[in-house]
């Protein structure tokens, strides 16, 4: 569920970065069309690939409410430390963007 929760946390912070405000904010430059297309794409991807892992990991009961339960967790975190931590987070993203897609497919 590591890996789930990982990908969730990638996944919301490619739509973060995906919003102008944000990405301005974080990487000090402004994005052009087709890189916030790709983010909130990819974003998106990512949010929808755990939650297929979920459902095939645990079945639709258990797995969409332990989904839930991982993203808003994931969600939380950036929230709340997005404004005092911002570069932090930048690299917890890259990493869980590219541990959670081995973490899980190690966990099939």
């Amino acid at each position: 569920m590591f890996g789930i929760a990982l990908m969730g946390f990638a996944g919301f912070a490619a739509l973060c970065l995906a919003m102008e405000k944000h990405f301005k904010e974080l990487l000090k430059r402004s994005p052009d069309a087709r890189r916030g297309k790709a983010l909130r794409l990819g974003g998106w991807a990512l949010l929808l690939t755990s939650l297929s892992l979920a459902v095939h990991l645990r079945g639709w009961a258990h797995g969409l409410v332990e989904w839930i339960a991982v993203s808003m967790a994931g969600v939380a975190a950036w929230v709340f430390v997005l404004p005092y931590r911002p570069r932090l987070l930048l690299g917890l993203a890259a990493a869980s963007a590219v541990l959670g897609p081995l973490l899980a497919v190690f966990t099939l």
